[in-house]
């Protein structure tokens, strides 16, 4: 509730304040701050990703996380079918057949580095594939930590710009405010 001080009296003993109130136009709405919503959001994106986003109403997130972690699972398969198709015809090489595919392409030394390159990039996917599956839980969790960041009108920190004539230069600054 704000008060005007119209009146001030001054002594050597007590201080006097009229303390009429003045009605503001604006209302505060409180919310309240659920500290278990972070926690919660992060363990609804670590059962299914994107589950957390949905969570804390960040609908456009979803089909992000789903794409990102469902490129790695796409990669890291591919990858995986190839080491198998070298790894194969390697094996078939060392039994004494002559019918893979890559008989009179590749060499026996060319069917090991290949099943060495699909097989570091199959560890690779893997790997990316659980970065973005762990980026998508702390996102949920650090988003659900923001929502319940204090960012009404009373608290802002804008950019300010003035034209001062009487030098006819132009002052550009940060303006606080915080109103209570």
């Amino acid at each position: 509730m704000l008060f005007s001080f119209s009146q001030i009296e001054k002594d050597s003993t007590s201080i006097a304040i009229d303390e009429s109130p003045i009605i503001a136009n604006e209302t505060l709405v409180k919310k309240e701050i659920d500290p278990l919503r972070p926690s919660k959001a992060a363990f609804y994106s670590a059962v299914l990703p994107g589950l957390g986003q949905a969570y804390n109403k960040k609908y456009w997130k979803i089909p992000i996380v789903w794409g990102a972690i469902g490129a790695g699972v796409y990669f890291y398969v591919r990858n995986d079918e190839q080491f198998d198709r070298y790894r194969d015809a390697y094996k078939s090489r060392l039994a004494g057949f002559k019918d893979d595919e890559f008989y009179n392409l590749i060499s026996d030394d060319g069917l090991i580095r290949a099943q060495e390159q699909f097989r570091r990039n199959k560890e690779m996917s893997l790997l990316i594939t659980i970065g973005l599956y762990a980026l998508n839980i702390i996102d949920a969790n650090i988003d659900a930590h923001l929502l319940q960041f204090n960012v009404d009108e009373n608290l802002s920190l804008s950019p300010h710009y003035q034209y001062n004539e009487l030098e006819n230069t132009s002052d550009l600054g940060l303006t606080l405010n915080f109103k209570f």
